[in-house]
């Protein structure tokens, strides 16, 4: 069964193309998920620019579905940046703390197995993001996910495929934030191409909007900018589309939804139910008109949106408008779903709890890795082999070499597989060049605090052991993570320190573990193989082993 999810079975009838079995399962309250022990709850915070939200939701293990029990917002303005530095104001960060306290106490209340939060663009280009996140983390005990721009683009896809089913045909995502604008070609198997764009419309009227109403001429610019600024994405999308093939687009966002509103009650007999609903590109031309001419508090006695969206609806509607001009497409469909029921469908994911028409999209961690290794010409056999023993190793070393609960284990087998994709710039010192592609590549599926963790893995796998200096070990979050790159990159130097040969020499590695010894079976390929150069090589590795864990390390052939 795919996943589906909704608040209540009503607010799908604006959707067409569902069929009656979807319908039947977009229930919260479903007698299914009434009295089920299996259950087990979660709260997704996605810490946006203009405003942060919470979604509570129950996970049904048993059908691989989730329902949201519960839906907040607040307001919090943290784009709303110093104009000297950039840097994230302390009122902007006050609000922020006192919200997601807030929700912490809301999240654990409704007895949340765990707490997902994800920090976007605002904390994202802020030049003292990192060092909020690390104040959150400090004051409230929550970490905070900061992830990248594509990695919001496919959390967008998968929280609005979890809500739309997209049958057999490419739909194209529009995210119109506060910060940035996601763009996404997706069908339902995969997203196709993913972008964002630094350009919202919080942005927007910070940067360029000075007098309302809005002149001719300061509107043409405006426009420009934005389909200067939407042009890559927009053409990346494009160059993904089959020839022949129809799309449907896709609003989602509170920007969208507030839009979509005000569309609606510009109808007769006006019933407006968000998710689901559809509107033309001329309806939202005359809408825009009307907006325009405008002051800001006249917009803010329109009905059902909010003082602060009342401020930044009309850049926010320029960018809808300019992506259906570019992408010549003359109706939207809202989606309610978004980044936050993206952050629930990948927890599910990492917990194995979901397949079926996911189950593509659930091997994002491992085809991204891949794509890297491909894209830096890595030996794939043999960073396999090296991988491959770095997770016997790990399976058979805990307590001894480390103390990871499972936490460790994908980015070790990550790290593994990248570890030499800087010997082809200097061969010498190729864990740091390693280190840097890396770190400044791409990982979806993995939140920034793993895509460093990844990185410094690799870096610290050979050669000296981090140092304090080290820019690798200070982009670290926090003790914890250093903790799993120690133990990790040891891990991956002994394994790396079996692989000295172009071909194959040992045959498996079967590893045991005492109160004070840790020893390495080797078994040769064949009865003639010599084993002396991995034998001598982790050797190399018995002082590092000793002090960092207190066992001595011996290696045999069997």
């Amino acid at each position: 069964m795919g996943l589906v999810v909704s608040k209540s079975p009503v607010e799908i009838t604006g959707e067409e193309s569902i069929s009656t079995s979807h319908a039947e399962i977009y229930q919260s309250k479903d007698s299914r998920f009434r009295n089920n022990e299996k259950i087990r709850r979660v709260a997704a915070v996605d810490i946006g620019t203009n405003s942060i939200h919470l979604v509570i939701a129950s996970v049904d293990p048993s059908l691989n579905t989730f329902s949201i029990d519960l839906a907040e917002k607040s307001s919090t303005r943290l784009g709303n940046r110093d104009p000297e530095n950039g840097d994230l104001t302390e009122s902007a960060k006050e609000r922020t703390i006192e919200t997601l306290k807030r929700f912490k106490d809301l999240a654990f209340s409704h007895k949340v197995d765990e707490i997902l939060l994800a920090a976007t663009s605002a904390v994202r280009e802020a030049p003292n993001g990192a060092g909020f996140l690390q104040q959150i983390n400090a004051n409230l005990g929550l970490e905070v996910e900061l992830v990248s721009g594509p990695e919001e683009a496919r959390l967008i896809y998968l929280g609005v495929l979890s809500g739309m089913p997209f049958g057999e045909t490419p739909h194209i995502l529009l995210d119109i934030g506060g910060g940035s604008t996601e763009l996404v070609l997706a069908d339902g198997q995969d997203a196709r191409a993913l972008t964002s764009t630094r350009l919202g419309a919080v942005s927007l009227q910070r940067d360029f909007v000075k007098e309302e109403p809005i002149s001719s001429q300061r509107l043409e610019f405006l426009k420009t900018f934005i389909q200067g600024s939407l042009e890559p994405a927009i053409n990346k999308v494009c160059s993904r589309i089959n020839e022949g093939e129809k799309t449907a687009l896709v609003a989602t966002s509170g920007t969208a939804l507030a839009i979509g509103t005000l569309a609606a009650s510009e109808q007769q007999n006006f019933e407006f139910r968000k998710h689901g609903y559809k509107f033309t590109k001329e309806q939202l031309d005359k809408l825009i008109e009307k907006l325009l001419i405008m002051t800001p508090d006249q917009r803010r006695k329109l009905p059902s949106i909010s003082d602060r969206r009342a401020e930044i609806i009309v850049p926010g509607a320029l960018i809808m408008q300019v992506a259906m001009q570019m992408l010549d497409i003359e109706e939207v469909i809202l989606s309610e779903r978004a980044l936050r029921e993206g952050l629930v469908v990948d927890w599910m994911f990492r917990k194995g709890l979901l397949k079926d028409r996911f189950s593509f999209q659930g091997s994002i961690r491992e085809r991204t890795v891949i794509h890297q290794l491909e894209r830096f010409s890595v030996n794939r056999q043999r960073a396999e082999r090296v991988a491959a023993n770095a997770l016997d190793i790990y399976d058979n070393t805990h307590g001894a070499l480390h103390h990871d609960e499972g936490d460790g284990r994908d980015l070790l087998w990550a790290a593994a597989l990248l570890h030499s994709c800087g010997q082809h710039i200097n061969l010498a010192s190729f864990h740091k060049h390693s280190w840097y592609l890396i770190r400044h590549g791409e990982l979806l599926g993995y939140s920034q605090a793993e895509h460093l963790m990844v990185a410094a893995i690799a870096r610290y796998h050979r050669k000296s052991l981090p140092k304090k200096r080290h820019e690798a070990w200070q982009s670290l979050f926090n003790k914890e993570h250093r903790r799993i790159v120690s133990e990790m990159s040891l891990i991956l130097r002994l394994s790396a320190a079996l692989d000295r040969r172009p071909e194959p020499a040992i045959a498996s590695l079967r590893v045991a573990c005492s109160s004070s010894e840790i020893i390495f079976y080797l078994v040769p390929e064949g009865t003639k193989q010599n084993l002396a150069l991995e034998i001598w090589s982790l050797s190399n590795c018995i002082p590092i082993v000793k002090s960092l864990t207190g066992f001595d390390l011996k290696v045999l052939v069997d």
